[in-house]
């Protein structure tokens, strides 16, 4: 057992792709037999791994036990990094180039909209000054522009965490819920799925959901999700920010 257990400290990585590739194997069985595909096994792989995480507690989750430590890596900004450029090379310019206005207006309203949305959140809970209605608010963007966000206007850690938070429970919901309503919205398609990404950003929830719905949609999304990010981090800290000094 002692051999064992260090044999699987020293291969922590292959550990954590094994450890993936048997929760999503297991997944997608539940899935087609027992719910008939209703929920796709994506999606109950993704909802498994955030219990798991959960229970395990601690910072790392699951990957705090030695023999998951690869998880950590697998887990970590650089493996989701390179799989979001890596699905770029999916992508047809030919469709992005389809998308025309469409996905310019829905990164700025995306990201304005969901902006107010989480700001107004913070605030009828009591965070009623310009640093947290803004802080807040980035987070309600992706669980990236938040930090930057309250890092850069100098924002409490207090603030700092319930953006993250605000920006981890958005990624959650958006994950679970793509599939469920594809069907009814018409994400079926390179140009709906760039506008989704537009209008929802968070690169990872975009990104897992879209994978349960169709994996030939995930470099679409990921692209305009991914500027998105870039957007949120630009305006955020700067015109919202000045914008709620002079509103609150």
């Amino acid at each position: 057992m002692e051999l064992l257990t260090e044999f699987f400290i020293k291969n922590g990585l292959i550990v954590a792709f094994l450890f993936a590739g048997i929760t999503l194997f297991i997944a997608n069985w539940l899935s087609g037999k027992l719910l008939k595909k209703r929920i796709p096994g994506v999606a109950m792989a993704i909802f498994a791994a955030l219990v798991l995480a959960y229970l395990a507690g601690g910072e790392k989750g699951v990957a705090t036990y030695p023999v998951l430590a690869g998880l950590a890596i697998l887990g970590g900004s650089m493996f989701r990094d390179f799989a979001i450029v890596a699905t770029a090379m999916g992508v047809r310019f030919s469709e992005l180039r389809a998308t025309g206005w469409a996905g310019v207006i829905s990164l700025v309203a995306g990201v304005t909209i969901t902006f107010f949305i989480g700001g107004m959140i913070g605030y009828a809970m009591g965070y009623r000054d310009a640093v947290s209605f803004t802080t807040i608010g980035a987070g309600a963007c992706t669980y990236i522009v938040g930090p930057v966000t309250g890092a850069a206007i100098g924002a409490s850690s207090e603030l700092i965490a319930i953006s993250i938070a605000a920006g981890v429970m958005k990624t959650v919901f958006v994950t679970i819920i793509t599939p469920i309503v594809a069907g009814r919205i018409g994400l079926d398609n390179p140009t709906t799925a760039m506008i989704f990404g537009g209008m929802i950003g968070t690169t990872s929830g975009v990104a897992a959901g879209l994978a349960a719905t169709d994996p030939k949609l995930v470099p679409y999304g990921a692209m305009t999700s991914t500027f998105y990010t870039g957007l949120g981090v630009l305006l955020c800290p700067s015109l919202f920010y000045v914008l709620m000094t002079n509103v609150l």
